[in-house]
């Protein structure tokens, strides 16, 4: 992704946006949370699953790739989640997509201090990542009430 902003001279300066991908993987009308264990600042904070965009590298076939690397499953990539979300340093956007299961896999925590499935009332009962918060209250009424 590009952008445009003006230097000090006035002049348009492009510079290239690092896409960070994450998955809202549903299952049963629950949501997988993934508590950080690192780095310090932002360990225990919950977050969805996912990473960095590779260059060269499709946006879901990068989510398909995060989510082995991360939770040890594979996933089918559905339709995108609220909108971008600028990270707080402004040289990155994050896209969050919904995600299915496949083949009856159960997510590990590998790189995740703790995992949790969380219904549509309990989503605010974690701490979310500045980032992730806004994605939220998009995917509400994606989760079913049961």
């Amino acid at each position: 992704m590009r952008t445009e902003r003006a230097n000090d001279d006035g002049q348009a300066e492009r510079r290239d946006l690092k896409v960070i991908v994450g998955a809202a993987i549903i299952r049963d009308g629950r949501v997988l949370a993934c508590a950080r264990s690192a780095p310090p600042e932002v360990a225990g904070m919950w977050e969805f699953p996912g990473g960095k965009v590779e260059p060269g590298e499709a946006e879901t076939d990068a989510l398909i790739r995060e989510c082995a690397e991360e939770l040890a499953v594979r996933v089918e990539i559905g339709d995108r989640v609220g909108r971008n979300v600028r990270m707080a340093h402004g040289r990155s956007v994050l896209k969050v997509y919904a995600a299915r299961l496949l083949h009856g896999d159960q997510p590990q925590a590998l790189e995740h201090s703790a995992l949790r499935w969380l219904a549509a009332d309990e989503l605010d009962s974690v701490a979310w990542l500045p980032a992730d918060a806004p994605i939220v209250a998009a995917l509400r009424p994606l989760l079913k009430t049961t």
